[in-house]
């Protein structure tokens, strides 16, 4: 991105970084949130969810939020990796993270704004096209690739697709590697089979540069663990004034938030990950 959150690619790296936290309980909004500009913590090179050129969905959603409390955006970069959280909204150097997964006690989450999942990634016009569980028979045998350590990659094994999976590596500094783009150049050159990314990552990626491929969102998937997460904006802990402000600000804008996820190509779906939600109604 569940990132973006507990942020694989973006969602789950949170996860497993090892950051503490240093923001006060007691806090008060004003004291800590700056009056004069959005600060926004952000990786520089997280395409296509932030980027130092403006040009990620999360970017976008800055200006939108700036936009809704007329206050222009003023970005803190730091690579999404150990020390994160610390040296960016810990540090008050900046006031909110706009993509986080619910739940994760490093950040105080606002209200999800959005729920996406995991997809399965192939070819248009090959003979996975229509493979919609990674049950299906018709993986048995193909090389699929995997970000190593996420939640699919025990759906593979249990599945018996583990073996000739090819895996990615989860923690990088995305100014040097990119794991999502170089599976999707393998899927697309032949090298692999299928991949599986998680879907803020992955559907953006392929609408803007891989046209040959089709995503798939992995919403019938019934067994541990799930592949659906619920994405909030992360703001220091004790700062219940300036999440209430922002949880407003979601729930008043929540159609125009989820037509800019859907137009950049996110698979939006709901809460409890079991259905694709349809916008256009």
């Amino acid at each position: 991105m569940p990132a973006w959150a507990n942020r694989i690619c973006a969602l789950l790296l949170p996860l497993v970084l090892g950051v503490s936290l240093a923001g006060s309980a007691g806090a008060q909004t004003s004291d800590l949130v700056s009056n004069s500009a959005l600060r926004v913590c952000a990786d520089p090179a997280n395409f296509p969810m932030s980027s130092r050129d403006e040009t990620g969905f999360e970017n976008k959603l800055a200006e939108l939020v700036g936009s809704k409390l007329e206050l222009p955006v003023q970005y803190t970069w730091y690579p999404m990796a150990t020390g994160f959280v610390r040296n960016t909204l810990n540090a008050k150097q900046c006031d909110v993270i706009m993509g986080y997964a619910q739940g994760h006690e490093l950040v105080l989450n606002t209200n999800h704004y959005f729920t996406s999942v995991y997809t399965l990634i192939v070819s248009n016009d090959g003979d996975l096209a229509d493979v919609e569980s990674l049950s299906d028979p018709d993986l048995k045998g193909r090389k699929i690739g995997i970000i190593a350590g996420t939640p699919p990659s025990a759906h593979l094994a249990r599945n018996g697709l583990i073996g000739k999976a090819k895996a990615y590596n989860l923690v990088v500094d995305r100014r040097h590697e990119s794991p999502a783009v170089d599976m999707l150049n393998d899927l697309s050159s032949g090298e692999i089979d299928a991949a599986i990314l998680w879907g803020p990552l992955g559907g953006p990626l392929v609408k803007t540069d891989f046209s040959d491929l089709k995503v798939i969102p992995l919403i019938k998937e019934e067994l541990p663990p799930r592949l659906f997460y619920r994405i909030t904006m992360g703001v220091r802990q004790g700062e219940k004034v300036w999440q209430r402000k922002l949880n407003s600000l979601i729930r008043r804008n929540q159609d125009e938030i989820n037509a800019l996820l859907d137009d950049v190509g996110v698979p939006l779906v709901t809460d409890l990950g079991t259905e694709v939600m349809d916008i256009s109604n």
